[in-house]
């Protein structure tokens, strides 16, 4: 009896071992077919940021659309408002309270960044991608860049039910940067306009 039960839970573990690296290779697939069959997409998100030490968090919200290749707009609503624009050639960036705007070329500021996972052209070229086990709901997918010299260590890619849910974000310093997204359209029509950048009368410019 102690040899038939020794056998069962072995082959249990095995059976659960084989479950789980099934579900993980389905988070890989997952990714590929979205990053294949999603071509524009538009969504609210709400970012949380956690030191360290995980004892302090800040939190932030807004909008974001993205049109492959490489056009995308975050606007930052609460606490504080931004606006980062790519229309495919430079990302901008505008903070209405300094009333100051930055550009730079977007082959230099896109890298590994969510972004450049969202709305680049070739994300196997930046990034190595490893499935990971389920966890609070979501199937997630490990990204870690290529390149190192960035501040960006790896980021964490969720989907529930084939759907984009969230990207974490972990940076060099031990930061934790968790964006969530909701309502999310596959796919919309968005106008080009959305991914043009106007520098505001009066703003100042700085450009790198």
């Amino acid at each position: 009896m102690m040899m038939k039960s020794k056998l069962t839970r072995t082959l249990a573990a095995l059976a659960l071992t084989g479950a789980a690296a099934v579900a993980q290779a389905d988070s890989i697939d997952t990714l590929n077919s979205f990053l294949k069959d999603v071509k524009s997409g538009r969504a609210t998100f709400t970012q949380t940021v956690t030191s360290p030490d995980g004892k302090r968090s800040k939190k932030s919200s807004g909008t974001f659309e993205f049109q492959r290749p490489n056009q995308f707009r975050f606007v930052y609503l609460k606490p504080f408002e931004q606006t980062i624009v790519a229309d495919g050639q430079k990302v901008w960036i505008f903070d209405p309270d300094l009333n100051q705007a930055s550009s730079r070329k977007i082959d230099q500021a896109l890298g590994a960044t969510p972004a450049a996972l969202l709305a680049g052209s070739n994300v196997s070229r930046d990034f190595v991608l490893k499935a990971q086990a389920s966890d609070k709901g979501l199937d997630w997918v490990l990204a870690t860049p290529r390149q190192t010299e960035g501040s960006i260590q790896n980021l964490r890619i969720g989907f529930k039910g084939g759907e984009l849910a969230a990207i974490e974000i972990s940076d060099a310093f031990g930061q934790k940067s968790l964006l969530e997204f909701a309502g999310v359209v596959s796919n919309p029509g968005i106008a080009a306009e959305r991914f043009r950048f106007q520098v505001p009368a009066g703003a100042d410019l700085i450009e790198q």
